[in-house]
């Protein structure tokens, strides 16, 4: 089962289709709580099924969402996502500003999603189990490397991750959640204090 993680590095043309707030928010959603039609995704997301119907389209014309077979369901149409995760950086669309301007929106979706999910977390905190208010954390670390360092230790997180990512889907754990892990490392830029800028 656990073979069955599909992952995309996304193409210049899949950036640009997610580059827009709604597209991103079903893509997520499917990934989320798995395949559905466009109106009970219009249901969640709060938007109308036409809307909804339209950019599911545009998702599965790049290759991002697949529409199912379902015996049995006469006209509705049931989607699922095509990858369970997905990854980009911006040097993949040098040459291609539009698709450049996608990642940058992109990140800076990531960086407020994060933001989000950790207020989220810091609200609910206590009245977590303490299993999990022992567990969660957030962290950060300076270190001194080269990129070539930089790159390397990326590659080895990434392969634990997807280790433990194989893992869960496999054996999840009596208390099995989801949980969100951002991994970045970025460089320093001159001027910042050590505390930050």
């Amino acid at each position: 089962m656990a073979d069955d993680i599909r992952q995309v590095h996304l193409s210049g043309p899949q950036i640009r289709a997610l580059a827009q707030p709604l597209r991103l928010r079903l893509l997520g959603q499917l990934r989320l709580a798995g395949s559905a039609t466009a109106t009970t995704l219009a249901a969640r997301l709060g938007t109308n099924t036409g809307a909804t119907s339209y950019h599911l389209r545009q998702l599965a014309e790049v290759g991002l969402v697949i529409e199912e077979e379902r015996p049995g369901s006469g006209r509705q149409r049931w989607w699922r996502a095509a990858h369970d995760m997905s990854s980009f950086r911006r040097s993949y669309y040098e040459g291609d500003p539009e698709a450049t301007a996608a990642a940058e929106w992109l990140e800076a979706q990531q960086v407020s999603r994060f933001a989000e999910l950790a207020q989220n977390w810091r609200r609910a905190l206590p009245d977590e189990p303490e299993a999990w208010q022992e567990t969660a954390e957030i962290s950060d670390y300076m270190l001194r490397l080269g990129s070539d360092q930089t790159r390397a230790m990326l590659r080895e997180i990434e392969a634990v991750v997807d280790r433990y990512r194989r893992a869960g889907v496999d054996d999840p754990g009596p208390d099995a959640r989801l949980v969100a892990l951002y991994v970045s490392a970025l460089p320093r830029i001159g001027g910042e204090t050590e505390e930050g800028s």
